[in-house]
């Protein structure tokens, strides 16, 4: 017998997330008035569920908010998952319940029934909405990708469908030849060319068979563009002259010619550069954690995921950042990765509250999301899935484009979507070891389902090409939680060191796992048998190629012996992360997949394929193409109003604040980051390039930077590749590195290819950057990825458009820093002494002004002559090794680079980082020596007034490249003896003036001839500069907290000390032999457990990795432990509440309640519980002895992930952890989307601080308590975030102590503080070893 039992739950939607659905739907249905909503559930279970089940599911399932109002009239529709998947809400669910004692419980499904409140008529009465209109209604209240919508209540009854399995189908080539492979090419979405279709019609006829609609999908994604980069290796024939090399030859070219620091170049899933000795953290076989000295080599790897985003742009972003970092984890015989970016190119934005003049609007696919949409929930899907699976992400860049030259439309309807980063290698587990016959094949994480089906065919396809069932079929969903728990298998074994049981490990991505295992075994020169029914699956009813080519998330595949199989199980249990043996490896190279799953009948085995027909060399591709030249007419400043196109500059998205994508991800997990994107006290998102630390004892580091001019290509797409080079180069220069040598690139391509013109410019470009630029910089680009499908056609109205993006090169610097310590950023230095800001000039004087944001913001193009460009790459060269000689002999006190927006735009950015004056002064670069005085040229005054003023906007808007310094006046001999020294001495010039002023008069303002040409408040222009996030977050988050944070000027951090911070305090207790054990408390999808060893470890104990698994098979007893630190993270990726899931299935497990009771009882234990540890904590209360009156802590007030450095007072308490701290004023990291605190009622407020168990609160500038956001990041009543026991031996506290353990792991701190020998927060855990004894 099946039963499915229905729950209520709590209200699903806020009050402004109603207000933004009722937005969407009032234009079309006014007589909406209100949106109900509540969660249901549904429990699915093979008998009734008894009184006691009940209890506990009604327990389970009472998580959110308390006391919130419910009430429902009617329900006019509800939204469940997509019938015949399992969500990965479901699965988590589930196994809180299964942990929870309810085994018996076959799954729990959660919907969200809607009730459509309409308003009365005019004749007073209420009229129902027809079913097309409700159907109308349902596409704005559901994810037609991922849910399914039913009118009225829904019973459940179809999720829980057992479909039966499908048998493959044959497609008819013998009888009907070609034909038949050109119909299913359409029907399946293969896009296999011609030339493919002919190799497979050979293959075939030769074997005397039909192929299956497996073969043939496995065929079509391991062959496709995305996969194997035809183009890159194709022969190019350009104005009829044969082309001596290949694109990817001319790439390669970089690396022939400096191979130093290239570990590894073009193989594997990332490339590898050289690295150092470093510490290693990380558990021993006994759960200890400890440094382990190995050679460790840095992971370098950018990919794109265009097409997915541009169909379904949280999803498509957020399994783009998921593919990447399954790329790191992959390489060799397995990694791991460290740090993160995402980047994103779209056309015009069109924000319905600010209208820009320089937006026309032109039209987009009916199926593709907007630009607006994109930027809206693109970047969340990003930033969600690095947060979810623990992993910082440091950089990005942002940019808006489109453009109509001439009759061609540029622009980027098919978006660019970056994702990269870098990890760490052990050096002995680089590349992959040998297959032997019969090693075993594992597929390792989540399970198949549906979902992104032909990703890597449909993403070879220009946008708009294929149909909207088979682009939406081939767009995956993410679930970061279990790549986690997947990630933690692969670290298990890589920390094992030469013993290590992994022989080759492969991502799952594009082709799923009918290109994964292919791979692994092509790469031992092997073969292998696999069986279908061996597959994980979460969702019933699919035929063999659904199975077989799924591109579900989360995967990897993986290659062991036989003997390590029981090793490795015993990893991935503790883990609770799914594994199957699928097959094994095979001396034959023969692929065979068979298909043995109950009740199925198959004419023939799904896949009987020779691995050289799969993997070999089809029919090489030619591409004759021919140039053509773009041009336009000359940008023109004259008559241009200076103050108007300052504050336009500014306002342009691809220079304006870059708010709204920064604070939505963590960027401090980990406990490695060394510099992010915000700079100084006030927290401007500006700094050049992101620094990691290698490890947690030393301070050298890792850093990366990108850099891309895209907007050049449309009329010289060679100089905006130089230019993307030398803009990765001057971001990464503000990190110390030794030479610019040791910087390794990664190249990302996109471009038109088969539109006229493009492939030529491409061709171009990659000559300009691989024969050229690179071989003179010395650099090599071991890594990158093409996507050369960048068109999106449709019609409109009958009328066929077309927008094409131009060649766009977006390039990632990864280098070895020396001194994490000594990174500039553009935060300018107050000081007493005269400060003044001098250009680095590599552009030697030119001020060419075509596709500048300037030509963009007036509605101009610009000359072919006139487009920006590196003209020597000495100058660089020689520019990059000054800045280091200048920052080695301290002369430099801020760095910036002169890209986008000019000089003007990098000076007001330094500016906006300490909120001070600058003004600039351009008399040294608007010197024209072709120019005399009027009495010889009869040039009258008006004539030299107009040269005079378009001197100056060249001069301030010009985007050659440069490097913006602030130097001491005093120094301005000593820095211009290294320049000359370095050849620069000529195009460097004095440009500006800093003043020390207060925030609330700080101006800057532009000089010329002694006039003041420009003078504004800073605060109007950083107003301007963040209209961008202003707009964007108001339409995303709560507007009530988006209006706090814009509508006044940044408040700056404003530490305190009331104590000295010493490290010698650890010295005695690191040298005894006999440590306390402190358990370091895990549950599947917390993240932020290593950091915390550590800190705890820098204080004299012994940590130890405590999984929850391990205290549920007794492994582990909390008896034998002096102290707990419940750890952040995502734990069952915050289902059923955030931390709540973890904390109830610790109090419906009797056992579980008893030794956790036992513990906190024990009057020689403490406990520390830390973001999520501290929700889950809070849960605990009923058996934590002084927890009474304690909050829980529930959703943001602005409804979204929040991650800045703030500050909180340390109050006075009990607290035995921070002891000696109170009334300091610390800077500390916070990340996390559901902190606020919510009390049961308004009483326990008031009895907490009435009975001093407050420990942290939130301050404002003034050390006030505040809720102003976001100085109060997530609306906590009265400030109020951390908390305390009577007894003091227990604190919670949302904020991260352990990411701030180390004074290099600051974002900003306070000058004075270089003097520290630790940080502040140090203190805490060294209290803890104290108090221990």
């Amino acid at each position: 017998m099946s039963v499915i039992t229905l729950l209520h739950g709590s209200r699903a939607l806020s009050g402004f997330r109603v207000s933004n659905l009722l937005g969407k739907i009032a234009p079309q249905f006014p007589q909406i008035e209100d949106i109900q909503s509540r969660f249901v559930h549904y429990v699915w279970s093979d008998a009734a569920l008894s009184e006691a089940d009940l209890t506990i599911l009604h327990g389970l399932l009472a998580y959110g908010e308390a006391h919130q109002s419910n009430a429902f009239d009617e329900v006019s529709l509800t939204v469940v998952p997509r019938i015949g998947t399992i969500s990965p809400w479901a699965s988590k669910a589930t196994d809180i319940a299964h942990n929870a004692g309810l085994t018996h419980i076959r799954r729990i499904e959660r919907g969200i029934e809607y009730g459509l409140v309409l308003g009365k008529g005019l004749l007073g009465g209420k009229k129902a909405l027809s079913a097309d209109e409700l159907a109308a209604v349902a596409q704005s209240m559901h994810d037609r990708m991922t849910e399914s919508w039913f009118a009225g209540e829904y019973d459940g009854h179809e999720l829980f469908l057992e479909l039966p399995n499908q048998p493959l189908q044959t497609i008819p080539l013998l009888k009907n030849g070609k034909s038949a492979l050109a119909e299913a090419n359409v029907e399946l979405g293969l896009a296999l060319s011609e030339d493919e279709m002919d190799y497979l019609v050979d293959a075939y006829q030769k074997v005397q068979r039909d192929p299956t609609d497996v073969e043939l999908m496995m065929f079509a994604q391991a062959n496709s563009e995305h996969c194997r980069h035809k183009i890159f290796n194709a022969d190019f024939i350009i104005d009829g002259e044969q082309q001596p090399m290949s694109l990817f030859k001319m790439i390669r070219n970089t690396h022939q010619l400096h191979p130093k620091g290239d570990v590894v170049a073009y193989d594997d899933n990332a490339a590898v550069m050289q690295g150092a000795v470093v510490e290693r953290f990380y558990p021993d076989a006994n759960g200890v954690y400890r440094s382990n000295t190995a050679l460790t080599h840095t992971l370098m790897k950018v990919e794109t995921h265009n097409h997915p985003t541009a169909i379904e742009p949280f999803a498509g972003a957020a399994t783009g950042s998921g593919g990447e970092i399954r790329d790191e984890g992959a390489t060799g015989q397995g990694s791991k990765p460290k740090s993160g970016l995402t980047g994103f190119t779209v056309s015009h934005l069109h924000l319905p509250d600010a209208p820009r003049p320089w937006e026309q609007k032109y039209g987009k696919p009916e199926h593709t999301a907007s630009p607006l949409q994109i930027m809206l929930a693109g970047p969340i899907g990003g930033a969600a899935f690095n947060n979810e699976f623990g992993r910082p992400n440091l950089t990005g860049y942002f940019r808006t484009f489109e453009q109509q030259v001439g009759d061609e439309v540029y622009g980027y309807h098919k978006p660019i979507m970056i994702a990269g980063g870098m990890g760490n290698i052990d050096a002995q587990h680089v590349g992959k070891r040998d297959l032997p016959e019969g090693a075993l094949l594992i597929q390792l994480g989540g399970p198949g389902m549906k979902i992104g089906l032909g990703g890597g065919a449909a993403s070879s396809m220009n946008a708009g090409a294929n149909s909207a069932k088979l682009d939406f079929d081939s767009v995956q969903r993410g679930n970061p939680e279990i790549q986690r728990r997947a990630q933690e298998v692969i670290d298990r074994c890589w920390q094992l060191g030469a013993d290590n049981p992994i022989l080759s490990i492969h991502d799952v991505g594009a082709g799923g796992i009918s290109n994964a295992f292919p791979e692994i075994v092509d790469g031992a020169k092997k073969g292998a048998i696999f069986d279908l029914a061996k597959v994980q699956l979460e969702e019933s009813g699919l035929s063999p190629r659904e199975i077989w080519s799924n591109e579900a998330q989360e995967r990897y595949v993986l290659a062991i012996l036989p003997q390590h199989l029981d090793l490795f199980a015993q990893m991935c249990e503790r883990e609770r992360c799914p594994f199957a043996v699928i097959g094994t490896a095979t001396a034959e190279r023969q692929l065979q997949v068979l298909d043995t799953r109950e009740g199925v009948v198959n004419p023939q085995d799904p896949v009987q394929m020779p691995m050289e027909v799969l993997l070999g060399k089809p029919p090489k591709m030619t591409r004759d193409v021919q140039r053509v030249t773009q041009n336009s007419t000359p940008v023109d400043v004259v008559g241009l109003d200076l103050n108007e196109v300052a504050l336009n500059v500014l306002r342009h998205p691809t220079v304006a604040n870059k708010n709204f994508l920064i604070t939505i991800g963590d960027r401090t997990v980990g406990g490695l980051t060394a510099r992010d994107q915000m700079v100084g006290p006030y927290q401007i998102p500006v700094a050049d390039c992101a620094v990691s630390l290698r490890d947690y004892a030393g301070t050298l580091g890792e850093a990366m930077a990108m850099g891309e001019r895209t907007p050049l290509a449309v009329l010289d797409a060679p100089a905006s590749g130089r230019m993307a080079i030398a803009e990765a180069i001057t971001n990464i220069a503000a990190a110390p590195i030794e030479k610019i040598s040791q910087i390794k690139l990664s190249a990302n391509w996109m471009a038109a290819c088969g539109v006229a013109g493009e492939d030529a410019k491409l061709y171009d470009t990659v000559k300009a950057v691989g024969m050229e630029l690179c071989p003179e910089l010395g650099i090599s680009i071991p890594v990158g990825k093409d996507s050369l499908s960048m068109k999106t056609t449709w019609s409109d109205a009958g009328a066929s458009k077309t927008v094409k993006s131009p060649v766009s090169l977006i390039v990632t610097a990864f280098a070895p820093v020396t001194d994490v310590n000594a990174t500039l950023t553009p935060q300018l230095q107050k000081s007493d002494e005269t400060t003044r800001l001098l250009l680095i000039d590599i552009a030697a004087g030119k001020q060419r002004m075509a596709q500048s944001i300037l030509a963009q913001v007036s509605g101009q193009v610009g000359a072919l002559d006139d487009v920006p460009d590196l003209d020597d790459a000495q100058m660089l060269k020689n520019a990059f090794a000054a800045l280091q000689a200048l920052r080695a002999a301290g002369h430099v006190l801020a760095y910036h680079d002169k890209s986008d927006g000019g000089l003007f735009a990098a000076a007001a950015e330094m500016a906006f980082a300490a909120q001070t004056s600058v003004a600039l002064n351009v008399d040294l670069l608007t010197v024209d020596p072709n120019s005399a005085d009027a009495g010889d040229f009869k040039i009258n005054g008006v004539q030299i007034a107009v040269q005079r003023d378009e001197a100056l906007m060249k001069a301030l808007f010009n985007e050659e490249l440069g490097m913006v310094l602030q130097i001491r006046k005093d120094d301005t001999t000593a820095v211009m003896d290294i320049l000359r020294a370095h050849g620069l001495g000529a195009h460097s010039h004095i440009v500006g003036q800093v003043m020390d002023v207060a925030q609330e008069k700080a101006e800057f303002s532009v000089w010329q001839d002694g006039e003041a040409k420009l003078q504004l408040p800073l605060g109007v222009m950083h107003a301007a500069w963040q209209e961008t996030s202003f707009h964007i977050a108001k339409l995303r988050d709560n507007p009530a907290c988006v209006e706090q944070e814009y509508g006044r000027a940044p408040q700056a951090l404003t530490p305190k000390l009331t104590f000295t911070p010493d490290a010698a305090v650890s010295a005695p207790y690191l040298a005894m032999s006999a440590k306390p054990k402190v358990a370091i408390l895990r549950e599947q999808g917390v993240n932020g457990h290593v950091e915390m060893a550590a800190a705890f470890t820098a204080a004299g104990f012994e940590a130890v990795d405590v999984h929850m698994s391990d205290l549920l098979a007794g492994r582990v007893h909390l008896q034998d432990f002096k102290g707990l630190a419940a750890c952040g993270g995502f734990s069952y990726g915050d289902v059923l509440g955030a931390g709540e899931g973890w904390a109830k299935t610790i109090l419906y497990h009797d056992a579980l309640r008893d030794q956790f009771a036992e513990y906190f009882a024990r009057p020689d234990t403490f406990s520390l519980g830390v973001c999520n540890g501290c929700q889950m904590m809070s849960n605990l209360k009923g058996i934590i002895p002084g927890a009474e009156h304690w909050p829980k802590f529930v959703r943001n007030t602005s409804e979204q992930y929040e991650a800045r450095l703030v500050q909180v007072e340390i109050t006075e308490s009990p607290s035995i952890l921070l002891q000696g701290m109170a009334g300091s004023v610390l800077p500390v990291v916070i990340s996390h989307g559901e902190g606020r605190a919510s009390y049961a009622d308004a009483a326990d407020l008031t009895a907490v601080q009435a009975q001093n168990k407050v420990a942290l609160r939130y301050v404002d500038a003034a050390h006030q308590a505040t809720e102003v956001y976001p100085q109060n990041p997530n609306g906590a009543p009265l400030g109020l975030n951390g908390f305390t026991t009577t007894d003091g031996r227990v604190l919670i506290m949302m904020p991260h102590p352990e990411r701030v353990f180390r004074n290099e792991l600051f974002s900003w701190k306070p000058q004075d503080w270089a003097n520290l020998n630790t940080s502040p927060w140090m203190q805490l855990f060294q209290n803890a070893r104290r108090w221990v004894g």
